[in-house]
């Protein structure tokens, strides 16, 4: 079916703001340029990743008179990360801004008890949110900072109430989670526009190390096509359940054929990157088209499968000379450098490969992830 769009049209073209200038800001710059749309970016500091290359104001987010000033300087307002304080974003709304996704669906990336009181319909793990040790009876659990935690950090596999009240004495209220033993873990990236209009990309295995990921796999290999189907399913009524504007990335559990609801996040996202070659439409293009209400793009693979893999800092700290290696050898990988601080374990780049011999495509990204983050020196 045909979409047509009959929205008023302005004469100009559009500018959109983004509260924070890490590498996911960097990555939305190529495909608004293509697009005639310019970036302004609220950044910590000119140094920041997407700060060095487009146009910028530094500032605190926390502030709501400076996101305010900011805000007015542009059409509509995104985010790139989940730190940005619900009191700020429903101050900007308060104000006639427009703000894409809204703090009414914001609210269930930021606090995952709200997401799970939200979610109740949809399958997940057991939870419960706790202050006292004594609520939990039964071993091991997961326990998780209600708020601020990504990247491994703020979740804890606890094994008795011992190690539950250490966590406690610094993060409290907690939600405990019931341990799921899962077979494979997947992401399934959706878009939605403010009108309804919704797309959702390949269901992506997300390969995890120390609760970072460090792999994806498009499709997803270890799952059933009827698995892969209701996942997209799910994520695409979980889009609407929750009203979010823009792209989202549903974190799941399978097991054998059933699926677990992790987490949402509500901007782009890392199991999204392979998209930038892998499809038709990126994950950062189309959360410009989303947030800006224009019709969304298609989000077919451009080849069988895309591999990707996150290059780690390391005790390497030259990040060029390595390429030089890496492109000569294989020259159809697709690299990308955030111009970040090299630190020990920090997501500093990533590099793309895509084809249809899927064997190949993981050998030769997990050897440019582990030449370039200094594992292997050859």
């Amino acid at each position: 079916m045909s979409f047509i769009y009959d929205k008023p049209v302005s004469n100009r073209f559009p500018t959109v703001g983004v509260i924070g200038a890490g590498q996911l800001a960097r990555m939305m710059i190529a495909p608004a340029t293509a697009l005639g749309i310019d970036l302004l970016l609220f950044a910590q500091g000119s140094n920041d990743s997407g700060a060095q290359i487009t146009h910028h104001v530094v500032g605190d987010y926390t502030n709501l008179a400076q996101v305010l000033e900011f805000a007015r300087k542009v059409d509509v307002v995104t985010f790139e990360h989940e730190l940005i304080p619900l009191s700020v974003i429903k101050g900007l709304e308060a104000e006639g801004i427009k703000v894409y996704p809204p703090s009414s669906a914001f609210i269930y990336s930021q606090d995952k008890a709200a997401m799970r009181e939200k979610l109740a319909a949809f399958p997940a793990p057991h939870s419960q949110v706790i202050t006292e040790p004594s609520a939990v009876k039964e071993f091991p659990v997961i326990a998780k900072a209600i708020s601020g935690g990504y990247d491994g950090r703020g979740v804890w596999k606890i094994k008795n109430q011992v190690e539950l009240q250490e966590i406690l004495s610094h993060t409290s209220p907690l939600l405990i989670e019931e341990l799921v033993e899962f077979d494979t873990e997947i992401a399934v990236m959706v878009a939605r526009s403010p009108h309804g209009q919704a797309t959702s990309w390949a269901p992506v295995e997300t390969v995890q190390e120390d609760g970072i990921c460090t792999l994806t796999i498009t499709p997803a290999q270890k799952i059933s096509p009827a698995v892969a189907e209701q996942a997209q399913k799910i994520a695409l009524e979980i889009a609407q359940t929750v009203g979010v504007v823009g792209v989202m990335a549903v974190e799941m559990f399978i097991k054998g054929e059933e699926i677990f609801i992790n987490e949402l996040a509500m901007r782009p996202h890392n199991s999204g990157h392979w998209s930038i070659e892998g499809s038709v439409t990126s994950q950062f293009e189309q959360h410009l088209r989303a947030i800006l209400d224009l019709p969304l793009g298609s989000p077919a693979m451009n080849h069988p499968y895309a591999v990707m893999g996150n290059v780690l800092g390391g005790d390497k700290t030259d990040m060029y000379r390595p390429y030089l290696h890496l492109m000569a050898r294989t020259p159809s990988l697709h690299f990308h450098q955030y111009k970040k601080e090299v630190r020990k374990g920090r997501k500093i780049g990533h590099v793309t490969a895509c084809g249809d011999d899927l064997l190949h495509l993981t050998q030769e990204v997990q050897h440019a992830r582990d030449y370039m983050s200094g594992v292997i020196d050859e």
